[in-house]
């Protein structure tokens, strides 16, 4: 199966579960995988044979920097469940949500979630 990949999407949002995260927000990253037939877009050259990463892009842009939410569950859902119900030629989708400044006492990068549908 074929891929559509954004790697790595930075925004700056307000989710977490402490008060602190939600007024003073932080970044998040996200990555996104889409798995679909390209078979029809590769021989027409025509973008409405595809699935528009742009529109991918600017989806997961207002989710994460919309509504904060408590958790990246919710966020990688809220993202997941707009782009598998919106285009119709997915068959898999994975939506991992990156969390660098993590209310931990301790050395991590980051925390991640990742939220799947169908064949990944």
């Amino acid at each position: 199966m074929d891929k559509i990949v954004l790697k790595n999407m930075g925004f700056y949002g307000y989710h977490g579960n402490l008060a602190s995260e939600n007024e003073l927000g932080q970044r998040f990253f996200v990555d996104v995988t889409v798995l679909t037939d390209l078979t029809k877009a590769g021989q027409s050259d025509l973008l409405e044979d595809s699935i528009n990463y742009v529109e991918i892009y600017n989806t997961v842009q207002a989710i994460v920097t919309g509504e904060g939410q408590k958790l990246l569950e919710r966020v990688g859902t809220l993202i997941a469940d707009e782009l598998w119900n919106k285009y119709r030629g997915i068959v898999g989708l994975a939506v991992a949500v990156r969390k660098p400044a993590v209310p931990i006492p301790g050395m991590l990068d980051y925390v991640e979630v990742t939220i799947t549908r169908g064949q990944i």
